[in-house]
């Protein structure tokens, strides 16, 4: 995983399924450490301490330095080891992923429980929704009322995202750029406002961008 740009999920997220009369749920959420990661398992065993199972994987650091997983009960290798797999299939770090099972009394088997679990960690992931977090910078502008319906009719082209717009005696932009896009974004801003607005960096840092953004 490199240190430009790497792959997490926006927020907790929870989904469910049901195979052959057994209830999965599986639940993801960003974690930034071990402790984080262990305090969201903790949370989900207490809301479903009633479940047969909570097995559980997760993955820790740009580097997927920490990794970690738990059949909990099931069969070895059938619960732990799918859902860590997913994630890693899909490539994202700093996440917890628990798959919650309530026994429906019918027996998948060893490739069913497999099949399961990679089905509830998917699950998981999508109901998270998976980002990817690059190096942005926070600009922030003003501008005249005359000009907005211009730049904003610009900005729809740009590889930016207004945070929010604010109306005092100017208008004031509030927008985020990947780090990669800053040169060629202020140099077009410059052009297309002929030089008549002066972008404030307000912040550096990690922010989450959809993969297709």
């Amino acid at each position: 995983m490199n240190k430009i740009a790497y792959k997490t999920v926006a927020a907790p997220g929870s989904d469910e399924f049901i195979i052959h009369k057994s209830r999965f749920i599986g639940h993801a959420a960003p974690c930034r450490t071990e402790e984080e990661a262990l305090a969201f398992l903790a949370s989900i065993r207490e809301r479903h301490k009633d479940a047969s199972h909570n097995c559980y994987a997760y993955i820790i650091g740009q580097n997927a330095g920490i990794a970690r997983y738990s059949d909990d009960g099931e069969p070895s290798g059938t619960a732990g080891m799918p859902i860590i797999e997913v994630i890693k299939a899909q490539g994202v770090v700093d996440v917890c992923v628990v798959v919650t099972r309530y026994f429906g009394g019918v027996l998948l088997g060893a490739g069913g429980l497999v099949r399961a679990y990679a089905q509830g960690s998917k699950t998981a992931l999508g109901a998270a929704k998976v980002v990817v977090m690059h190096r942005t910078h926070h600009y922030a502008f003003d501008t005249d009322y005359a000009s907005v319906g211009k730049l904003d009719h610009w900005m729809l082209t740009q590889k930016a995202r207004v945070v929010e717009r604010s109306f005092g005696a100017e208008v004031t932009y509030d927008l985020l750029v990947k780090e990669a896009d800053s040169a060629q974004f202020l140099a077009d801003l410059t052009q297309v406002t002929m030089g008549r607005v002066e972008p404030i960096l307000l912040e550096e840092g990690f922010q989450p961008w959809e993969e297709s953004e």
